[in-house]
């Protein structure tokens, strides 16, 4: 999954020739999972069709402030255009264009709605090798990035004229790879490495029986998700779970055991800067598996259990540079419970939920839980959706690192 996915992009198209060539673009965006609106300026439709765009886009596409040879016309609004985007590109940006975006002309839609936008606005230039030098048109880039704007470079080819040089609108597919790189470059996990566990694990008692929990697994998904947003590369190490992921950042491991998972998580625990161990280990296992099914000879089954290893325990006891997170599923006499696993298991932080709270714990898509930290720092949230307990736990993680 890119990192584009779920955004909203407003893709802005100016009357250049290389407006050929956003009908890959938008392609490439709805490709990566974005939402496309298009705004173009009235001279753009003598080089590629609203029809085209609207198509792949599946959105109307804007070029002016009210809706052409439609008596009961309709404001095409360009400061809710502004606010829905989560990303302005302006492909490809013209001389003009540019000029007006450096000097505040606002004289189509486009125009006003890039004046408008509280996004992150990229643009992308395309014209003639001269004009692309011209003294003019580099005020107007420096001017523009003054502002905060990203400039997407043009490239060196043949262009429109004949002639061959610098000017040519970057290609679709590099614009799409500058915009991701800029994004993750930029967030607050970049470079690091985050190890979870999620999920329940199995202990075997024959070939077709197990001891488990009710864990989902939804919780630390999640967490994953977040973190990946965020850009960090993630070993997501899961017991069985229906649960899936699909991002480009995230390394998907699957165990069955809580043996599988110890082992698994010492592979990776040294390489990574945080670790969140949110995975419902099994406790116990049994001593002895037997290696055919057991048959029903009597009306009892005596099992004999044996301690697993305590994986959150074992890493607090070699941990050196990195964050450790904990989980903590209690019943009662939750809060002192937590502060007791947390300083007996050196965790840098917990995060307390207790079964006592409607709407918490295993299978649903809501959890309502506690931070504590080991300057004993207590924080209570309410009941929320288990993505936002997520972010909320990355918002703090991220806090806590970068102090």
């Amino acid at each position: 999954m890119s990192i584009l996915s779920g955004k909203n992009i407003l893709l802005g198209i100016t009357a250049g020739i290389a407006a050929y060539k956003t009908a890959s673009l938008v392609r490439l965006f709805i490709k990566s999972g974005a939402k496309v609106k298009v705004v173009m300026t009235p001279a753009s439709k003598d080089f590629v069709t609203p029809l085209t765009l609207s198509t792949l886009s599946k959105s109307p596409v804007h070029s002016s402030f009210t809706n052409e040879g439609d008596d009961n016309a309709v404001w095409n609004n360009h400061v809710d255009l502004g606010l829905w985007a989560d990303l302005f590109v302006i492909a490809p940006a013209t001389a003009n264009t540019l000029s007006k975006m450096a000097n505040g002309t606002s004289d189509n839609l486009l125009l006003a709605t890039y004046l408008s936008a509280k996004c992150p606005v990229y643009f992308a230039p395309a014209m003639d090798l001269d004009m692309y030098k011209h003294e003019s048109t580099k005020n107007s880039f420096k001017t523009l990035e003054s502002y905060g704007n990203i400039m997407i470079p043009a490239t060196s080819g043949e262009l429109a004229s004949g002639l061959v040089g610098e000017g040519r609108m970057a290609e679709p597919e590099d614009i799409v790879t500058f915009i991701e790189n800029d994004i993750l470059d930029k967030l607050p996990l970049r470079g690091k490495k985050v190890l979870i566990t999620a999920g329940p694990t199995y202990e075997a008692i024959d070939p077709v029986r197990f001891i488990g929990n009710h864990s989902s697994g939804k919780m630390g998904f999640e967490i994953a998700k977040a973190s990946a947003n965020l850009g960090a590369e993630v070993v997501l190490i899961t017991g069985p779970t229906h649960q899936h992921v699909s991002h480009n950042l995230i390394n998907v491991v699957p165990v069955t055991s809580a043996e599988d998972m110890y082992q698994e998580v010492h592979k990776s625990f040294k390489d990574v800067d945080v670790a969140i161990l949110s995975a419902a280990v099994a406790d116990f296992r049994p001593k002895e598996v037997a290696t055919q099914k057991i048959k029903k000879k009597s009306d009892t089954l005596t099992l004999d259990l044996e301690r697993t290893k305590d994986i959150l325990a074992s890493l607090g006891e070699i941990k050196q540079q990195q964050f450790l997170v904990g989980f903590a599923l209690e019943t009662n006499n939750e809060l002192e419970n937590a502060k007791q696993k947390l300083k007996k298991k050196n965790l840098n932080l917990i995060v307390l939920n207790s079964l006592q709270d409607k709407g918490a714990g295993f299978k649903g898509d809501t959890n309502k839980v506690t931070f504590i930290d080991n300057k004993n720092n207590v924080t209570e949230f309410e009941l929320k959706s288990k993505t936002e307990v997520a972010k909320d736990l990355l918002n703090e993680i991220v806090k806590q690192v970068n102090a």
